[in-house]
């Protein structure tokens, strides 16, 4: 168990792939006890779970869902917690016998967590998607790319880690607090199009405003503005400038040389097509290191597009250690940054099922009963 501020809280989490693993992750990083319930068997399409980086900090139990003692060994761990994650499509679950009906009735203060794209309930409850669909949905897709193409996915950070793990993990922490003051559990509903759509609060607030146009690459924040582009230079890296306000602005077109008289307002529209060509020449001229030199540091709010393995050795990055290599494996560091209880990345992805018998022995089955589970297939030992 973790020293950090969740020290004391146990969560059981039925394995899935994406929001489900980074939520018990960011748990499991701040100190809470995660205890993920494998398939005795994954599916060979799967990566090996050991290089799962969102499955750090867990022990693991084998446990096959549809066997007659399965959904036992999952109430009797489910006991033991306060909470529960899972992420299949409604009503999963329920036909495994370990929905919110039986979980609770086993243990009326839990917090039973669930994600997924749709939501427990609307039109598209019951219909397969992924990341692209459920932001596609949630209206925020469209804003993303380029004017005169294609929205342009933003890889699958919104929907599943965003708008699903993030918020899960948030949902269950809300109700565990809710739980400890008043002993009673309940379900938390988390849902990706909700979680993306809330997100966007600042997108609707400036259509509110009417100074955000429907048009990709024509507004302050989505590349429209010279001064909150990316930009290529010589040799072909990038530079991501953020100049909006007034003095950032100025100190970057001085910094680069381009005359005072220049526009130099990141808010009027009227002067983005001139300054975004000549920023475009500008930066052409250079080479993306040796502009970061000149300029990094400096109030001109350009920093360099780094790759993801350019990342952690960027001296702010190393300074802050910002990722870290447990067992020589580079992955982030968890966060946020505790004074008093810091979290902490604790053993590495498990084997399904390298925990079976302890966690069972822990929940009171005898060794005989372990015995019985094991020859009736209805969990198993590590892979």
């Amino acid at each position: 168990m973790g020293t950090g501020p969740l020290s004391g809280l146990r969560v059981i989490e039925i394995a899935a792939l994406g929001p489900g693993p980074f939520s018990g992750m960011l748990l499991a990083d701040m100190g809470a006890e995660v205890i993920v319930v494998d398939r005795p068997r994954p599916p060979a399409w799967l990566p090996d779970p050991t290089t799962d980086l969102t499955r750090r900090g867990r022990r693991s139990i084998a446990v096959d869902l549809k066997s007659v003692g399965g959904a036992e060994v999952v109430l009797r761990l489910a006991a033991s917690a306060e909470a529960l994650i899972e992420g299949f499509r409604p009503g999963v679950m329920e036909r495994a016998g370990i929905g919110p009906a039986e979980v609770l009735a086993r243990n009326p203060a839990i917090v039973y967590g669930r994600v997924t794209g749709w939501g427990q309930d609307g039109p598209l409850a019951q219909a397969a998607g992924h990341d692209i669909d459920y932001i596609a949905v949630a209206g925020t897709l469209d804003s993303i790319g380029p004017g005169g193409g294609p929205p342009v996915p933003p890889l699958n950070l919104l929907g599943d880690f965003g708008g699903g793990g993030m918020l899960l993990a948030f949902g269950l922490l809300c109700g565990v607090l809710h739980a400890r003051q008043t002993g009673r559990g309940q379900v938390i509903d988390a849902s990706m199009v909700d979680g993306v759509a809330l997100l966007s609060t600042a997108l609707h607030s400036a259509r509110a405003a009417g100074w955000w146009s429907d048009e990709r690459g024509d507004n302050l924040l989505d590349g429209g503005s010279p001064l909150y582009r990316v930009y290529e230079c010589a040799g072909g890296g990038y530079l991501a400038v953020g100049a909006l306000e007034p003095q950032f602005a100025a100190r970057l077109l001085d910094r680069l040389g381009i005359t005072p008289d220049a526009p130099r307002d990141a808010f009027d529209r009227s002067t983005w097509e001139v300054l975004g060509r000549q920023l475009e020449r500008v930066f052409l001229e250079r080479s993306r290191d040796e502009w970061c030199a000149l300029l990094t540091g400096d109030d001109c709010c350009v920093a360099p597009v780094l790759t993801a393995a350019e990342a952690p050795g960027h001296p702010h990055n190393a300074a802050r250690r910002t990722f870290i290599a447990p067992g020589g494996i580079t992955q982030p560091a968890p966060a946020p940054r505790f004074t008093r209880t810091p979290g902490a990345v604790g053993t590495p992805p498990p084997r399904p099922g390298a925990d079976t018998i302890d966690l069972l022995a822990e929940v009171g089955y005898s060794p005989s009963e372990i015995e019985g589970l094991l020859d009736n297939g209805s969990v198993a030992l590590g892979l």
